[in-house]
């Protein structure tokens, strides 16, 4: 019965097939005949009022099931096509709330509902542009046209698309249906952090591929192999590259739980992966952007940081109520605003200097500047902590300095090792008999009737089993290694690794 029966909660839902002769409606009142004396076996009940009969799709969390996949619900749609214009951020707030819970029907819906999440920024002043009633507009459309979603199938492979561009990161799962048709199964994309914006564009289409497989790990992980597609050609070596940043070292833990392979689609054959991010009003914007000094994200930084903005604005409107920790309270006469930067004073003698939010790439931004750039030189850790605390202050900077340098990859790679090099450690135990073997050759022993002065001894490492090959002193490396096979080889089967001195024999090419 579960082949065409599913449960869910208090709900029954069955579907049928045409099969074995028989029309689907055939089938399907025979499938609902079974279902019904089962519940009447059991005494279970059904409110009439709430059932729905030969129905080619059905309505279930807040979605419509059929056989064609999944679509969302009209009326929820027609809820956001007809919601006035927003006149505060508390009716925007809402709009978008009920706008996101669709969202996976949308390629594009991080990008277009950018205007509008920027007038929720805390502090931002709210004014409803012609850009944000575009927005707006353009994200009731998309809505309006969404495809119908296809139901995943776990039987047959899956394909994703991702692509990143300067404000969003996009992607989409993909599955090709009995018919041969690719479809996509779900659409999710978010906007960049201010942080990951500075990224380079290799590192966005990395987080990009990152972003869909926590999206879609259910789908994905433990699964068959299966391809990811991107217009960034660098990516399908990105995993085995030996020049990785600490933030790919980080990375590529998590990706190694994955069983997929990198397929690289230009631009123009790859279509659905470039609109799912790229609109051509918004390409401008960035061009400002890159001339954006690190004093200009540090003060963009701080409005994502709890603690710090409250302090922003505690000093830039004094008399304006604030609410502070007691510990910021104690130090605010430390603290000041310059041109939008928090400057702390740690001592009263001492410059003040400027406050990097809590932010981790912001501060392995810094961090790099002092250390890694051709002017700096790789210095050590003591200058290199010097040279920071000049001109910046975070807590525990010291910690943050020290780790910097020592798991710096350039430093590591040519500078010499502080400390003489580690003794000769003791080899891994085997993990069964005769799979590792010591071989060792003595001489100057008395000769036996066939001119033999010398043994060729084999001793397993595990049982310290030991056989024995008598050999003459003009035995070469061919001969020694016809008594593995006649010796060992023969009585205990292959060898995975052998364990020897360095004699001729046993390092000259032959071996």
């Amino acid at each position: 019965m579960r082949q065409f029966v599913q449960t869910y909660f208090d709900d029954i839902f069955v579907h049928s097939r045409a099969s074995e002769g028989k029309m689907a409606v055939e089938a399907h009142l025979g499938h609902l005949r079974e279902v019904l004396l089962c519940m009447r076996e059991n005494r279970l009940y059904a409110n009439i009022n709430k059932c729905i009969f030969g129905a080619d799709e059905v309505p279930f969390l807040g979605c419509f099931l059929g056989k064609d996949g999944v679509r969302e619900d009209p009326e929820k749609v027609c809820a956001i096509a007809q919601w006035p214009v927003s006149v505060s951020q508390k009716d925007l707030r809402k709009w978008l709330g009920l706008a996101n819970y669709l969202h996976k029907y949308s390629a594009n819906y991080a990008e277009m509902a950018r205007p509008l999440t920027n007038l929720l920024k805390k502090d931002a002043v709210w004014s409803w542009t012609s850009e944000a009633q575009q927005a707006s507009e353009a994200i009731k459309s998309s809505l309006q046209s969404a495809p119908i979603l296809a139901l995943p199938d776990e039987d047959r492979p899956f394909g994703v698309v991702c692509d990143a561009s300067d404000f969003a990161i996009d992607c989409a799962l993909l599955q090709v249906d009995a018919e041969g048709r690719e479809r996509v199964v779900s659409f999710q994309s978010r906007q960049l952090k201010a942080a990951e914006k500075n990224y380079p564009v290799h590192d966005k289409e990395l987080l990009a591929m990152k972003y869909a497989l926590v999206k879609f790990r259910v789908h994905l992980l433990g699964q068959k192999p299966f391809v990811i597609y991107t217009d960034h050609a660098s990516l399908r070596t990105a995993t085995s590259s030996p020049h990785l940043s600490q933030r790919m070292a980080r990375w590529l833990s998590f990706f190694a739980e994955y069983n997929f392979t990198v397929e690289c689609k230009p631009e123009k054959q790859n279509v659905l992966a470039d609109a799912l991010s790229r609109r051509p009003d918004y390409e401008l914007a960035h061009l400002a952007y890159l001339d954006s000094p690190l004093y200009e994200l540090i003060r963009e930084a701080y409005a994502d940081d709890d603690d710090l903005a409250g302090l922003v604005e505690a000093l830039s409107a004094p008399n304006k109520a604030v609410e502070l920790k007691a510990r910021q309270r104690s130090r605010l006469h430390r603290y000041s605003v310059v041109e939008g930067l928090l400057y702390y004073q740690v001592d009263g003698g001492d410059e003040p200097r400027i406050v990097v939010p809590n932010d981790e790439d912001l501060r392995h931004r810094v961090l790099y500047e002092a250390h890694d750039t051709p002017l700096r030189g790789h210095l050590g850790r003591e200058k290199t902590y010097t040279s920071v605390t000049r001109n910046f202050w975070w807590s525990h900077m010291y910690k943050w300095v020290r780790k910097s340098v020592q798991t710096c990859e350039t430093c590591q790679r040519v500078k010499p090792a502080p400390s003489a090099s580690a003794p000769l450690m003791s080899l891994p135990v085997p993990a069964d008999c005769w799979r590792s073997v010591r071989m060792d050759l003595i001489f100057e022993l008395p000769a036996d009737a066939r001119g033999h002065t010398g043994i060729l001894v084999f001793v397993c490492r595990l049982s310290k089993m030991v056989r024995l090959a008598a050999v003459r002193k003009s035995v070469t490396a061919p001969q020694a290694a016809q008594l593995v096979v006649d010796i060992v080889f023969r009585n205990h089967g292959l060898l995975e690794a052998f364990v020897s001195d360095r004699d001729p024999r046993f390092v000259s090419h032959f071996w």
